[in-house]
């Protein structure tokens, strides 16, 4: 495993700021916005390359200000400095403040000033296209800050799960709408799966979180269920992830060349096996934790693939 931030490793401004958003997380969106785009293409819509590279961005400095914002108030609430069961660096934040690379209110500003950035792209991507768009930027930002901000505190609230998903199908949504500038329910329909894999991700990593989490007032479903019932929600989702797909393709919502992205499934239920093996020893989850971000791009990959493979098809 990849050794904790310290000052010492971080001494260039620019590097330590840009590792602070958590770089290889932002994958995951950026595999959203690209699911998107597959959407519109498979649509036969043209593409604005300019703007699609532009939704690329944006969607990655969403994400980043929403990791930076999330790690600045699991301080606040402790819950990051008391983790001593953590996996770095997938679970227990990214022990920038913990370990003194950035200051509380360094990292505060920062998110902040990401979600300025992206607010202010975003009222430009709306003046590219339509009014309408600010109802995905604002939903999205609303989420990336009140997911772990006082009052609301979602993820507290056994929200998290919901919150991500929705997240990630906002970026989906709105990778598709820059395009075609209209609402469509075709975003909806195929990034669904790939919405809740990704909603799976932050379900396992609570289990190596769950002690420090319950002592700081997370109470999220990984830490309301004694460890042994908590396990099975991870297969639960899993399957309504799948299972979503297998019935979108059956009843014509999506093309059979979408099955392509069951090529993930072993993944997932290796890494269901193991959390079902292991959920009482977190230490031994980093496996597990591996294969479901595996999981999620290889799904997210051969469904755009598929996608894109299908408009030939039509």
């Amino acid at each position: 495993m990849p050794l904790e931030p310290t000052p010492a490793t971080f001494r260039n401004p620019f590097a330590r700021y840009f590792a602070a958003t958590r770089p290889a997380f932002l994958t995951a969106s950026l595999m959203a916005a690209l699911i998107g785009l597959a959407i519109v293409w498979h649509d036969r819509q043209t593409l604005d390359v300019p703007l699609a590279l532009l939704t690329l961005l944006f969607a990655v400095l969403a994400h980043a200000g929403a990791n930076v914002l999330n790690d600045y108030y699991d301080a606040q609430n402790g819950t990051d400095a008391c983790n001593v069961e953590r996996i770095f660096p997938f679970t227990g934040g990214s022990r920038f403040i913990q370990n003194g690379v950035l200051s509380e209110i360094q990292t505060r500003n920062f998110g902040f000033a990401l979600f300025g950035c992206v607010a202010i792209a975003g009222v430009w991507l709306m003046l590219r296209t339509e009014l309408q768009l600010i109802y995905i930027g604002l939903g999205g930002l609303i989420i990336g800050w009140a997911y772990s901000a006082p009052p609301l505190r979602l993820n507290s609230r056994g929200l998290g799960e919901l919150c991500i998903a929705a997240g990630f199908l906002l970026i989906i949504v709105g990778a598709d709408f820059v395009q075609r500038s209209a609402f469509s329910a075709a975003p909806l329909v195929a990034g669904f799966s790939y919405a809740l894999l990704a909603a799976n991700l932050l379900y396992i990593n609570q289990f190596p979180d769950r002690s420090a989490d319950i002592a700081a007032g997370k109470l999220h479903w990984v830490a309301r269920l004694e460890v042994a019932r908590a396990r099975w929600g991870y297969v639960l989702i899993v399957t309504l992830a799948y299972g979503w797909l297998l019935t979108s393709v059956f009843v014509g919502w999506l093309h059979g060349l979408s099955l392509l992205a069951l090529l993930a499934l072993p993944l997932s239920v290796q890494a269901a096996r193991l959390l079902v093996r292991h959920a009482a020893q977190p230490q031994k989850l980093g496996g597990a934790i591996v294969l479901t971000i595996g999981a999620m791009l290889a799904h997210g990959a051969l469904l755009s693939l598929s996608l894109i493979l299908s408009k030939a098809n039509l």
